[in-house]
């Protein structure tokens, strides 16, 4: 059950962000990427983040000596906007690649291909459905724009942007699934509605969810 700990902690928000709280993502919400949420349940991250998680009861940690990430991938498919364009969509599934092979390679063997003893890491960044009181809900894209309530004197609502993932952990050897995560977190408050959303607004989400697996990862590996 040591790996039930690592996942738990790759679901942690614990960020000092700008911007409204995340709570656990809601079944209406789940994007189809993983292939079975029945076996979800409501968890608290070590952090104290709600999340959403089911690992093998069975599993072993010890029988993995490397991971190999593969390329995270947007689930749906999003076409680009005005407000997000192809270089925000790259950019950000970019830089996720690379804070998972920069922090998972501090302490774990990065593999080149999934193989016996490899732990597989299957990542995306996935649709979130929100909306606000008495605000038409955007565009379901991977990125949402939520609306924060907060008027300003001139009547313009502060834009947040949230982000979020779901996450597959398999067997390299048998391509079994021992474990899947779903969670969501904060990025920067953008000024207005017409703001252009770039990577920079959510890296540290994405540099959160990398370091906290790392961190854990190593507080195990010390036991």
């Amino acid at each position: 059950m040591k790996l039930a700990m690592m996942m738990g902690a790759f679901c942690l928000t614990g960020l000092s962000l700008t911007g409204c709280s995340s709570s656990v993502v809601k079944p209406d919400q789940y994007s189809g990427f993983l292939k079975d949420y029945s076996q979800l349940k409501e968890a608290r991250s070590p952090s104290g983040a709600d999340v959403m998680r089911w690992v093998d009861p069975n599993l072993k940690l010890a029988d993995y000596k490397s991971v190999y990430i593969e390329p995270s991938q947007f689930y749906p498919k999003p076409e680009p906007t005005v407000r997000i364009p192809q270089t925000t969509l790259t950019g950000i599934t970019r830089y996720y690649d690379q804070a998972l092979q920069r922090e998972l390679g501090k302490s774990m063997q990065v593999a080149t291909a999934p193989g016996p003893g490899t732990i597989v890491v299957r990542p995306a960044i996935t649709a979130v459905s929100s909306k606000t009181e008495g605000l038409k809900p955007y565009e379901v894209i991977p990125v949402a724009l939520v609306a924060a309530a907060v008027s300003t004197a001139s009547g313009i609502r502060d834009q947040e942007t949230e982000i979020a993932t779901e996450a597959a952990f398999l067997d390299g050897g048998s391509n079994k699934v021992v474990a899947q995560v779903v969670r969501k977190g904060s990025g920067k408050t953008l000024e207005n509605n017409s703001q252009v959303v770039v990577p920079d607004d959510v890296k540290a989400v994405l540099d959160g969810w990398a370091s906290d697996l790392h961190r854990s990862y190593m507080m195990l590996k010390g036991r």
